[in-house]
């Protein structure tokens, strides 16, 4: 990777004074790096080194220069906390989900989000203010933001959250509505999905007036991920969601510019760290595209959480590292805050060891290794840059096939989003995993899980009148899972 400008002013070097340092070694030329190549390959071709991912997209063996850096609306530097350490809770008891929250929040971590689910079976057991005030007892919202994961539930669980941070001046509360990811996800909504936009919006316009420093929508591309999608269809889906949350909310009164400001690009984080520092560079780019064409700030903020397709049952002690590299990309790369899950969430829910864990990554990232103190260390990679511009191209053309088939809820409809992950699934190599297919150990070491049990909670209908919404469902998947059962 090139040392750019951004990394020279970093370590207080002037280019001047690199370029003396470089002077006395003889410049590298393309046609001796081919030699040295051709004696290590032997008979093998050249064209072996060659990649390119489950979208097409090629990957080249070497770069010959870095074309010239994009310029995009980045987060705001901070050296001292550059992005956001958030964590996840699904714990179905509120009262333990209460303890994590706050033994997150006085472990390090800035800010939580709160999967809600009456039954407990994918998350919390809310189902009203009263239960979620347990679950979030002693948690100051002013300084801790806290998000909401709750589906089509949304809209109830907002108005949850914005009675208990009304106590809480300055609160700025993640109220993270996001009905097309449940829709994707599910197959189903009860209820037209259009139906649950208009009034996702409508309550998210009269928060808007009581919490002006609260994010309103999550325009959330990470299901297409989780299906097995690749990155471009990713950026495209989380661009075709901003776009149509952003047009929700204007046809509810918001002004346009306040709308885009509004929304959270959500995107998931891989242990492939390249392709996730191309990739939420490439949907600052897009994203700020189609806010300014709309008249709209073009900078995104990015929520990144670590993928759980790559995540293993088996030896679940090796997710630490694709864990650390998740998140290593989604740092270099610019989230403005980052979702670690937990060595052993495809296991069960974690313990307090395995979230201590996962925050630690986080802050040794931070204070130790000190990554955040360049603002993108990536530009002027010839690989970075180019892959980054790759995925920008890819994800325009999917974002205007999107569009052109009326938005993201057609294209999730008519099955056009099912097609591109299931072409990208069939697109894709057998994967090498460690610990499953390759290194597997020869007596696995047992880890903790927690097993609760759900008590499910009465709660509030999502169901809205009309015929229900549908779609063909991109489930989530785990890559190893078929070779972890084959064993």
């Amino acid at each position: 990777m090139s040392l750019t400008r951004n990394a020279c002013a970093a370590i207080s070097l002037p280019m001047a004074d690199l370029s003396a340092l470089t002077a006395e070694f003889p410049a590298a030329s393309r046609a001796a790096w081919l030699a040295l190549v051709a004696k290590t390959l032997g008979d093998a071709p050249f064209e072996s080194l060659r990649r390119s991912t489950v979208e097409g997209l090629d990957i080249e063996p070497l770069y010959d220069g870095a074309p010239e850096p994009q310029t995009f609306a980045a987060r705001p530097f901070d050296a001292e906390r550059p992005w956001d350490i958030r964590t996840l809770t699904v714990h179905p008891d509120r009262f333990a989900a209460n303890r994590e929250i706050l033994g997150d929040l006085e472990g390090g971590a800035a800010s939580a989000i709160l999967r809600v689910d009456p039954t407990g079976a994918a998350g919390v057991a809310v189902g009203s203010a009263e239960d979620l005030a347990v679950a979030l007892q002693d948690v100051v919202l002013e300084f801790a933001p806290i998000g909401l994961d709750a589906g089509f539930l949304g809209a109830q669980a907002a108005d949850w959250l914005a009675t208990l941070a009304k106590a809480s001046p300055g609160a700025k509360p993640l109220f993270h509505l996001d009905p097309l990811s449940a829709f994707a996800e599910t197959g189903a909504s009860p209820g037209p999905i259009q139906s649950h936009l208009v009034s996702a919006a409508t309550v998210a316009r009269r928060l808007a007036e009581t919490y002006p420093l609260g994010q309103l929508f999550l325009a959330s591309g990470r299901v297409a991920h989780e299906a097995g999608g690749g990155e471009a269809l990713e950026v495209a889906l989380a661009a075709a969601a901003a776009l149509a949350y952003a047009k929700a909310l204007v046809r509810a009164g918001l002004p346009t510019a306040e709308a885009f400001a509004r929304i959270t690009l959500g995107l998931a984080a891989d242990a492939d760290y390249f392709l996730t520092i191309a990739k939420l560079r490439a949907a600052r780019l897009v994203c700020a595209r189609i806010a300014t064409a709309c008249g709209a700030d073009g900078r995104a903020r990015i929520e990144a959480r670590s993928s759980r397709r790559m995540l293993t049952a088996k030896d679940a002690w090796t997710n630490m590292i694709r864990l650390t590299a998740a998140g290593f990309g989604a740092a270099v790369g610019g989230a403005d805050a980052v979702v670690l899950g937990t060595f052993t969430d495809a296991l069960g829910p974690p313990t307090a060891f395995a979230r201590r864990q996962s925050r630690n990554v986080q802050l040794v990232l931070m204070e130790e290794a000190h990554v955040g103190r360049v603002a993108d260390p990536a530009a002027g990679s010839g690989y970075v840059e180019t892959l980054s511009d790759a995925i920008a191209r890819a994800a325009w053309a999917e974002f205007q096939a999107i569009e052109a088939q009326g938005g993201a809820v057609a294209a999730l409809s008519s099955g056009h989003i099912a097609r591109k992950v299931a072409a990208a699934m069939a697109a894709r190599a057998t994967p090498r995993i460690v610990g499953v297919t390759a290194f597997a150990p020869e007596l696995e070491t047992p880890v903790e899980v927690e097993r609760p049990t759900p008590k499910p909670v009465g709660a509030p209908s999502p169901r809205l009148p009309g015929p229900d919404g549908a779609c063909p469902p991109l489930k989530p998947i785990r890559l190893a899972e078929a070779f972890e059962v084959a064993k």
